[in-house]
């Protein structure tokens, strides 16, 4: 992979492409992801605002063409609560929820066309400021697909710092991953970002461009961007990269694909990475 990292002895690349509310494009865009460098695929078994089926038909044309192999490609999926999805359920309503883990995980396997799924995550605890019994079971069967070897690595989104501090002292396999919505008003996350870094875990942001217009368009990040010959975006995610982070980019553009990836290639002082680091706040 591509500027790979590891965590708990697993590869894993620089940067995801992220297959939310693509729809009919899913397919298309993330064949383009795919050609244009990317090599981590981020989805979710959420028929509501993802369609991971066709996230794995770009993946799985890409390995028949021959272009790429199944370990030259990082798939991360989800579970997620009957709260957060529509009526097209990846699980039977009334199953436990250990037996919903089983079947939502089972059908994105078939979905995506592999045997394992290299990060598996809990797409939010069921309620805001506080774990529940029900995260604690959804968590231990997400475990045994762990420890059974067909979720490599587990993850958490959409988690405040109190719900992260408890799943980490309860559970048995920490979170390698923690995928929450960085705003640059909170510092881009800094408390959970800083939890993470403490604590072994990679924390991958989100909307770091469409949740954050006014970082964007601040004149120190413009006066940056101009010095460098790079686009505030680029920036964005080259600071992203640089402070420990796991981006995710959502572009429908071939030409952001690239200027994304592109963001790896040049440096930012650490006195320029504070002051992105601080912009809002």
């Amino acid at each position: 992979m591509t500027g790979e990292r590891q965590i708990q002895g697993v590869p894993f690349p620089s940067f995801l492409y992220g297959t939310a509310w693509k729809e009919q494009e899913t397919a298309k865009l993330t064949s383009l992801a795919l050609a244009s460098g990317f090599r981590g695929i981020d989805t979710a078994n959420q028929r509501k605002h993802y369609c991971e089926a066709a996230a794995g038909e770009a993946v799985a044309k890409a390995q028949q063409a021959g272009s790429l192999s199944r370990d030259e490609v990082f798939l991360q999926t989800k579970f997620t609560y009957q709260s957060g999805q529509d009526h097209r359920l990846p699980y039977e309503a009334d199953a436990s929820l250990d037996e919903q883990v089983a079947q939502s995980f089972a059908s994105s396997l078939e979905h995506l066309h592999t045997d394992y799924i290299d990060s598996y995550v809990l797409h939010g605890p069921m309620y805001r400021g506080r774990l529940c019994d029900a995260d604690v079971t959804v968590w231990h069967a997400m475990e045994t697909l762990h420890a059974e070897g067909r979720a490599k690595l587990l993850g958490v989104s959409n988690v405040d710092l109190p719900q992260l501090r408890a799943l980490t002292a309860m559970s048995a396999v920490r979170p390698a991953f923690v995928q929450n919505r960085c705003f640059a008003k909170t510092g881009w996350d800094r408390d959970i970002r800083h939890f993470c870094s403490n604590n072994g875990m990679v924390y991958q942001g989100f909307s770091l461009l469409t949740a954050n217009r006014a970082a964007l368009i601040h004149p120190a990040m413009d006066q940056l961007a101009r010095r460098l010959d790079r686009s505030p975006a680029q920036l964005v995610f080259r600071f992203a990269i640089e402070r420990g982070m796991l981006p995710l980019t959502g572009t429908r553009s071939a030409d952001h694909m690239a200027q994304d990836l592109a963001c790896e290639n040049f440096e930012v002082s650490a006195k320029e990475l504070d002051r992105i680091e601080t912009l809002l706040l």
